[in-house]
C-alpha cells in the first residue's frame, strides 16, 4: 500500500531519506509542468524548480495539511518562477541588433520537425512492407524497456535460439526494402529529393 502524503511529511522531517524521495518522485512532474508553463530557459527552468524544493525543506514543519501539499509545492513553483522572471528582467542588458549577428545558432532547424516527421512515415512505410511474422517480433523488440529472449519465445511462441537468427533476417529484409526504394532510402537518410 502507498504511504500517505502525511507519512512521508512526517517522516521526511525525521530525515527519513526514502521519503523525501518518494516525496520527490511523487511530485516532482507537478512542480516541472508549472514551472514549463512559464517558459523560462532550461537553466532557469531547473532553478526554479531546485529552489521550489529547497523552499519545502525550508518549511517541512511548517505544512499542517499535507492533504494540500500538491497545491502548496504549486503555488511555490509559481512563486519561484516569477522571482526568476523578475532577476531576469533586473540583469537584462539591452543591445543592439548587431551585437548577435554572427553568433552561431545551436537550435534545430525550423524544419527538423518536419524532416523526423517525413522519416518515421518513410520507415514505418517500409516496416509496413515487411511479413506478419517480421513486424510482430520488431515491434515486440523494440519495447522499452527491451523484453528478455525468455519473454520474447513465450509471447511469439517462438523457439528461444531462433529469435536472434529471425530478428537479423528480418532487419536485412527491411534494410532490402529501403535500399530498393530511392525514395524512401533519401528520406530515411534525411535528404531532399
Amino acid at each position: 500500500m502507498e504511504a500517505s502524503n502525511e507519512a512521508l511529511l512526517e517522516a521526511a522531517r525525521e530525515g527519513d531519506q526514502a521519503a523525501w524521495d518518494e516525496l520527490v518522485a511523487r511530485f516532482n512532474n507537478l512542480v516541472w509542468s508549472v514551472v514549463r508553463g512559464f517558459r523560462l530557459s532550461g537553466t532557469d527552468a531547473a532553478d526554479a524548480v531546485q529552489l521550489t524544493w529547497l523552499r519545502l525543506v525550508e518549511n517541512l514543519d511548517r505544512i499542517r495539511d499535507a492533504d494540500r501539499l500538491a497545491s502548496w509545492l504549486a503555488t511555490t513553483a509559481r512563486r519561484e518562477c516569477l522571482q526568476q522572471l523578475r532577476r531576469r528582467s533586473r540583469t537584462a542588458i539591452p543591445m543592439d541588433d548587431t551585437v548577435l549577428q554572427d553568433v552561431a545558432d545551436d537550435a534545430d532547424p525550423v524544419d527538423a520537425g518536419l524532416l523526423l516527421d517525413e522519416r518515421d512515415g518513410a520507415l514505418w512505410r517500409a516496416f509496413s512492407a515487411l511479413g506478419e511474422r517480421c513486424r510482430r517480433l520488431l515491434r515486440v523488440m523494440m519495447a522499452t524497456p527491451p523484453p528478455s529472449y525468455q519473454e520474447v519465445s513465450e509471447a511469439l511462441d517462438m523457439p528461444h535460439g531462433s529469435i536472434g537468427p529471425t530478428r537479423q533476417r528480418c532487419l536485412d529484409a527491411l534494410r532490402k526494402i529501403v535500399d530498393a526504394d530511392e525514395d524512401l532510402a533519401a528520406a530515411l537518410r534525411g535528404e531532399a529529393r
